[in-house]
Parts: C-alpha cells; sequence; structure tokens
C-alpha cells in the first residue's frame, strides 16, 4: 500500500476521521463546519477546509442530507404521455439538471404517470427537498395536492388559476397572437394553426391550449380568418389537415414532430413556400433552421425556462417570496419562409 504525498492513502475513501487528523481537529468540528450547524472560529474553518481540499475529501450525499436536514435532490415530474414529443421534453430535462447541478443538488426523474399519488408518495418521502413538475393540464389534477404540501414546487406550465402556485413558462398565448401578427402585416387574410395531436388537446394541456387561444384572440382582433387543427406526427395525418384548410396562405404549425411532414405534404399538393403560403412555426430554433426553406419561427426556450425553474424553487427553499407567475416573452425570427401574399 503506497501514501500519496498529500498523506492520502492511496485507493482509500478519504473519511471525517481523516480529515478530522489531518486539520488536527476533533471529527464533531469537521461535521460542524460542514453543516454549518455551530458556530467554528475562522481559524479552525479555514484549516479543516484546507486540509478537505488536500485530501480530496467528498461529503457523502447521505450526510450531509442529515446534517443539513436536506436531501440536496429535487424531483422533476415528466410524465411520459402519448403526444408527447420526447426531443424537447429532454431538452427540458437537461436544463433542469445542468440548473440542479449548477446549485450542487441532483435531480430525482419521475416519468410515470401517477398524478396526484405520485406527487404526494415523493414529496411525503424524505427523498427530495422541492419539487418541479411538467405537462400541465389546465384544471391539473396535482395541483390541489401541491397545495396541501409543505414541500415547495414549481410549474412549468400554466394551469387556469396560478393562485398560491408558482409557474414559470413562454407566453404561449404571445407567441401564438406573435405569428398572426406577422402574417397579417404580410396581408394574409386566412391563416391556419396545426397543431398539437388530438390527446393533447383532450387533456387541455395548457400549452397547446394557449397557443390556440392566442392565435384565434390575435386573429380576431386583426380582423382575419383563422381556423385550428390538430396534427398528428406523420406525413398522412400532415397532409390531411392540409387538404382541409385549402384556402388558408398562412400556416402557424405549433407541431415540432409535424414540421418536416407538413413541408413535404406542401410540396406533394405544389404549394410553394413562401410563394403559395407562408409557414410560420413555434418550435426550437434547430428545428425551424434546418428547414427547407429555413421556417420563420418562434423558439421554445427550454434552457431558459429550465433554469428559471431551478432558480424559482431554490429561491423558494430558501424561503424568499417569488412571483406566482414567470412567463418569458416570445421573440418571432423571420426567415425564408414568410413573404408578402401576392394574389
Amino acid at each position: 500500500m503506497t501514501t500519496t504525498s498529500s498523506g492520502r492513502t492511496r485507493g482509500n475513501v478519504v473519511t471525517i476521521t481523516d480529515v478530522a487528523k489531518h486539520a488536527g481537529v476533533a471529527a464533531s468540528t469537521v461535521s460542524y463546519v460542514l453543516s454549518g450547524k455551530r458556530t467554528i472560529s475562522a481559524t479552525t474553518r479555514d484549516r479543516v477546509m484546507a486540509s478537505i481540499r488536500t485530501l480530496g475529501f467528498h461529503p457523502h450525499a447521505g450526510a450531509r442530507s442529515l446534517a443539513s436536514n436536506k436531501a440536496n435532490v429535487i424531483a422533476l415530474a415528466l410524465p411520459l404521455r402519448p403526444g408527447m414529443h420526447l426531443p424537447i421534453l429532454m431538452q427540458f430535462a437537461m436544463s433542469v439538471l445542468t440548473g440542479a447541478r449548477s446549485v450542487e443538488h441532483d435531480v430525482l426523474l419521475l416519468t410515470a404517470d401517477e398524478g396526484a399519488a405520485g406527487v404526494r408518495r415523493i414529496a411525503g418521502s424524505a427523498l427530495v427537498d422541492g419539487l418541479i413538475l411538467m405537462d400541465v393540464e389546465t384544471h391539473d389534477p396535482r395541483v390541489p395536492t401541491l397545495l396541501e404540501l409543505d414541500r415547495p414546487s414549481v410549474l412549468i406550465g400554466l394551469p387556469a388559476s396560478a393562485e398560491g402556485l408558482t409557474c414559470v413558462d413562454l407566453d404561449f398565448s404571445a407567441a401564438g397572437a406573435a405569428c398572426v401578427q406577422h402574417l397579417a402585416a404580410l396581408g394574409h387574410r386566412e391563416i391556419a394553426l396545426l397543431g398539437a395531436p388530438q390527446v393533447v388537446y383532450d387533456r387541455d394541456t395548457g400549452f397547446a391550449r394557449r397557443t390556440r387561444d392566442g392565435v384565434m384572440e390575435a386573429a380576431k382582433t386583426a380582423g382575419v380568418t383563422a381556423v385550428a387543427r390538430p396534427c398528428e406526427p406523420t406525413y398522412a395525418a400532415a397532409l390531411e389537415a392540409l387538404r382541409s384548410v385549402p384556402h388558408a396562405t398562412g400556416l402557424i404549425v405549433h407541431n415540432e414532430a409535424a414540421v418536416d411532414h407538413v413541408l413535404t405534404a406542401l410540396r406533394e399538393l405544389d404549394r410553394r413556400v413562401p410563394d403559395d403560403v407562408s409557414v410560420v412555426a413555434i418550435c426550437p430554433d434547430e428545428i425551424a433552421e434546418r428547414a427547407t426553406p429555413a421556417l420563420t419561427s418562434v423558439p421554445i426556450p427550454a434552457s431558459e425556462v429550465g433554469r428559471r425553474a431551478v432558480e424559482l424553487l431554490m429561491a423558494k427553499l430558501d424561503g424568499v417570496v417569488v412571483p406566482n407567475v414567470t412567463l418569458l416573452a416570445p421573440n418571432l425570427t423571420v426567415r425564408s419562409s414568410t413573404g408578402a401574399i401576392t394574389h
């Protein structure tokens, strides 16, 4: 067995006892330095921290939890349901994970669709400090349970009422309105929204309903005609949806998985973009940029939303009062897929 220049036994895990011996203090003193539960002199604290760095000591997660009465874990409830587009969901999940790691927290990912019972189960355990919930419905059955819990939570999404809750999301109503306003300014008088699969509307999922409402309200204000059609993420469904709106010269696609199918179906119908029909998408930038032609779009800021959700949850854990609703303003980027109407 060999010993490193730092005094650490190679191949062995460094313990609090090792740190205490190296710093010349009691093991309890090291524990108090780590937990902050007792006041330790600056000189002793500095000596302990120097030993921790020298020996490469990493406190065990369970020990940290017991010492601080915190798990340093947040739960991300992301139920995998029909009609959901996994790549964009994973962007949200990764942003939450990255945000959590930046504040030294781990993430417990919950993908089962357990509803309120699952929220109550995980919140009632000692596994997590707080919860972030996704795929929020307008009348989400998990909300009453969240309001009863003593664990802080944040919703990525917006239910019908945000009273007593903390919610963060893209302002999807404003996003839908921005798309209509752009098309109306180009002279388009008949607009169609090709939205999420029908099952998403059947669940009354918040982002889909809010986008549709934003489109319809903005069209009414602008004095243009608008219709909304659900769209499955298949070529056949895209073709059928387009055939149901033959007079629309402006299309809004709010379905990342259907974007390529819609563009292919337009070519099959000999409807040129943007000469015959202008297309705006609400989707991640990478999808809009790789399309042919490149799509005018409102990006879905998954990274920003996830980061904000973690920040809001951490603030609540620290006892800070946060807003009930944080909605990120949409930013429409004009690309090659939209143009002024010529007929």
